[in-house]
């Protein structure tokens, strides 16, 4: 399978920014790939000495509670070097189908582990595993004056920050306000465009962002009056974002993280054994405190 580069560059100016004026969470406005020191930048499955270096993608909403568990799981395994890649689920998906080098893939929804488990057979069986819930939140900036009380009168914001459908958070999003009777049913509600949208709130002005930390940033930062994120996304910075509303999950559904290694053609078997392994620590009883820590709902059904 022809592998493809993964820059370590690609965190633009807004993680910078954001990262000054509201944490860490929120700071993956495009991909952002990490290592740590001594990774090289044109592989994903080399070891590099004493050390087995694998590459996990996950969705941004999982940047800082996933940068927290590595740390933690290299101190009891220090010969393990993981490097991140993290944006939407679909644009991660789209990368790996193109060829990019992945070892482990961490999705915000179902839906992208599904069509590379069962249209382009790159999951790895027995290997996929339901780790965390999420929930969506209306909401603002601190003493923004919105008129806005939650999903039910979105119509009311002078400007929304909100995902397109093909990204999980827009999908739950138009999933929510299907059932709200806000936009018709229809059977995929990631099939509602931006203006679409848009449209069916009486024309309110939407900006389509990349990802849901560009939502955080775009709504922290006072871009936009109210934005839709996920529950989780707000750790961290609670001073710098309002929580307007808890979406509940007879609106949304269940909004599922599923983890799973994923086929590598380069992988050694000290690689291939690496990704298993992280992927249980994180159904560990560890991991699932700091999960939980970080505001998301660890009962899930594996």
């Amino acid at each position: 399978m022809k592998k493809k580069l993964i820059s370590v560059f690609m965190v633009a100016a807004f993680g910078a920014s954001l990262l000054a004026g509201c944490g860490s969470n929120a700071s993956n406005d495009t991909a952002a790939t990490s290592t740590t020191e001594g990774a090289t930048s044109d592989t994903t499955a080399t070891e590099d000495g004493d050390k087995t270096t694998i590459t996990v993608f996950a969705a941004a909403s999982l940047n800082t509670v996933l940068d927290e568990l590595i740390e933690m799981y290299n101190e009891t395994n220090p010969d393990i070097e993981i490097l991140t890649n993290y944006d939407s689920s679909g644009t991660l998906m789209e990368q790996i189908e193109e060829g990019a080098s992945c070892d482990v893939f961490f999705s915000a929804a179902q839906k992208q582990m599904d069509q590379l488990q069962d249209q382009d057979n790159l999951v790895v069986e027995g290997t996929r595993h339901n780790v965390v819930n999420n929930q969506l939140c209306v909401v603002t900036y601190p003493d923004s004056g919105t008129e806005v009380t939650g999903l039910a009168d979105l119509n009311k914001a002078s400007s929304i920050a909100l995902c397109d459908g093909t990204v999980p958070v827009g999908k739950y999003t138009r999933v929510a306000l299907m059932n709200s009777g806000v936009l018709d049913e229809v059977e995929d509600a990631s099939v509602y465009t931006t203006q679409e949208v848009s449209d069916a709130l009486g024309g309110v002005e939407i900006n389509e962002t990349a990802n849901v930390s560009a939502t955080a940033s775009a709504v922290a930062e006072g871009s936009n009056e109210v934005g839709m994120v996920y529950y989780s996304d707000t750790y961290g910075i609670e001073d710098q974002l309002e929580i307007i509303e808890v979406v509940s999950y007879d609106l949304s559904g269940n909004i599922i993280y599923p983890v799973a290694q994923i086929a590598n053609e380069e992988a050694t078997d000290a690689q291939s054994e690496a990704a298993v392994a992280f992927i249980n620590y994180l159904k560990s009883d560890e991991a699932t405190k700091v999960f939980q820590e970080h505001y998301f709902d660890t009962d899930v059904e594996d």
